[in-house]
C-alpha cells in the first residue's frame, strides 16, 4: 500500500517546472524550523507573565502586522520580482525572531512581534505569486499541494522538536526559528530564478480592471475564508492553552498534537485532492470547512491524547479539503498583472482573522470556558459550509470569470501492492 502511495504521489508531481521544486525545498527548510507561532502565547504566559488575554492582544497585534504584511507583499510583488521580496522579508524575519527571544520589555515584544509579522507576512503573497508564475494554469493545483507539502513535511518536524526543546528553554525556539528563515533566504538567492510567467493556455479570465477590489463574488469568498481562518488561528492561540490547562498536556505532547496534523496532510492530501479534482471545487471546500470546525468541535467530548489526536485527524481531513484548493480558486480567478494583487488579498483574510481570533478566543475562553469556544468553532461549519455552496452555485452563473481550477494531471488509480512486493 505505501508503495502505491509513493508511486501515485511520483505521478502526481511529474512535470513540475524546476523553480516550483527550489520553492519548495526553501518553503521545507524553512517550516522545519516553525516553532514560535504554535508556542508564543504559551512563552508570553509563562516566559513573560502575561495573562492570557494580554496574550491574546499580543498575538492580535501580530495579525495587525501581519494584515500590513499581506498588502505590501503582494504590491511589491507585482512590481518588482517576487525572488527579491521573498529573500528580503526571510532575511528580516530570521532576525526579527533572534531579537524578539531576547527582549523582556513588554512594549518592545510588543512593537517587535508587529514587525516580525509585517515582514514574515509579506513573504507568503510573494511566494504563492512566485509559485503561481513558475506553475502555468495546466499544473498550478498540484504546484500549490507540492508546496503545502513541503510546509507540512516542515511543519511536522518544527513543532514536536519545538515542544522539547521548549522544556529545556524556549529561547532554542527563536533560534532555531530564525536561523532556518535565513538558511531558507540563501537557499533562494543561491538557486532560484527570476521568476518569468509562463504563458496563459489557458482562457484568460476577464477582470474587473484587474483589481481583486471590484471582483464582488471574490470578495464574498474572502469574507467566508475569514471566518474560516477565524477558526483555524484558535489553533495558534487557545488551542496550545487549552491543552496545556484543561487537558494536561505538557509542552512536548502539545508539539506532538500540532504534528498528527502536518503528518495527515504529508500523507493523503494529494491523493485526495486528485480523488476530488472532478468536483466542483468551492463545494468540496464547504464540506471541507464543515469537518475542520467539527474537528474543534469535538475536543470537549472526551479527554487524552488519543480523542485529541482523533479530533485532529478530523480537522485535518477538512483542511486538506479546503485550503489547497482555495489557493488553486484565487490564482486561476487572476489575470497575469494582477495576481500579487489577488494573493495578497487572499492573505489578508487570513491576516485579519489573525487580528480577531485570538481577542474572541481568548475571551470566550477566559469567560466561559473551553466548551464554549470549541462547541462555538464547530457550529461555524454548518454556516460556512452553506455559504460555499451557494458561492458555488452563484459562480456557476458567471460566466465572464473563469473560477474553477485546472484538475491535475491523470494520475493511475491506487493499487494495492502486486504479489511479491512489500508493503
Amino acid at each position: 500500500m505505501l508503495r502505491a502511495i509513493a508511486r501515485t504521489y511520483r505521478e502526481a508531481f511529474s512535470g513540475l517546472p524546476r523553480p516550483v521544486w527550489l520553492l519548495a525545498a526553501a518553503t521545507l527548510v524553512n517550516r522545519s524550523g516553525t516553532m514560535v507561532l504554535p508556542f508564543l502565547a504559551l512563552f508570553l504566559t509563562q516566559e513573560r507573565g502575561f495573562t492570557t488575554p494580554e496574550a491574546g492582544r499580543v498575538l492580535a497585534l501580530y495579525g495587525l502586522g501581519a494584515v500590513a504584511g499581506s498588502w505590501l507583499g503582494g504590491w511589491l510583488c507585482d512590481r518588482s520580482d517576487p525572488k527579491r521580496v521573498m529573500g528580503w522579508t526571510l532575511s528580516l524575519t530570521g532576525v526579527g525572531f533572534l531579537l524578539v527571544g531576547r527582549v523582556e520589555s513588554r512594549i518592545w515584544i510588543a512593537i517587535l512581534i508587529v514587525v516580525l509579522s509585517l515582514v514574515g507576512e509579506a513573504f507568503r503573497p510573494a511566494s504563492a505569486a512566485a509559485l503561481a508564475a513558475a506553475s502555468g494554469p495546466a499544473n498550478r493545483t498540484k504546484s500549490f499541494a507540492l508546496h503545502r507539502l513541503a510546509i507540512n513535511v516542515g511543519m511536522t518536524l518544527g513543532p514536536a522538536l519545538g515542544g522539547f526543546l521548549a522544556l529545556y528553554d524556549y529561547f532554542w525556539l527563536f533560534v532555531v526559528d530564525g536561523a532556518t528563515c535565513l538558511a531558507a533566504a540563501v537557499l533562494l538567492r543561491l538557486f532560484f530564478p527570476a521568476v518569468q510567467a509562463e504563458p496563459e493556455t489557458a482562457p484568460a479570465a476577464a477582470t474587473s480592471a484587474g483589481s481583486p477590489w471590484r471582483d464582488g463574488p471574490f470578495l464574498a469568498m474572502m469574507v467566508l475564508v475569514f471566518l474560516m481562518a477565524s477558526v483555524t488561528f484558535q489553533e495558534f492561540s487557545t488551542f496550545p492553552l487549552s491543552l496545556r490547562r484543561d487537558f494536561g498536556f505538557a509542552e512536548n505532547r502539545i508539539g506532538l498534537a500540532f504534528s498528527v496534523n502536518t503528518l495527515m496532510v504529508v500523507l493523503f492530501e494529494m491523493v485526495l485532492v486528485h480523488s476530488l479534482a472532478a468536483r466542483d471545487p468551492l463545494k468540496v471546500v464547504g464540506v471541507g470547512s464543515l469537518l475542520f470546525c467539527l474537528g474543534f468541535g469535538l475536543l470537549p467530548l472526551g479527554s487524552g491524547f488519543a480523542h485529541v489526536a482523533f479530533a485532529v485527524m478530523v480537522l485535518s481531513v477538512g483542511e486538506m479539503m479546503s485550503m489547497p484548493i482555495l489557493s488553486g480558486v484565487v490564482a486561476n480567478r487572476a489575470e497575469e498583472g494582477s495576481r500579487g494583487r489577488y494573493m495578497g488579498l487572499f492573505m489578508l483574510a487570513f491576516s485579519a482573522a489573525f487580528v480577531s481570533a485570538p481577542l474572541i478566543g481568548t475571551w470566550l475562553y477566559e469567560g466561559w470556558g473551553y466548551k464554549a469556544l470549541w462547541f462555538g468553532c464547530g457550529a461555524l461549519g454548518l454556516p460556512l459550509c452553506l455559504g460555499f455552496q451557494v458561492l458555488a452555485l452563484f459562480m456557476k452563473k458567471d460566466r465572464s470569470r473563469a473560477v474553477e481550477p485546472s484538475p491535475p494531471s491523470p494520475l493511475p488509480p491506487l493499487q494495492s501492492p502486486s504479489p511479491g512486493e512489500g508493503g
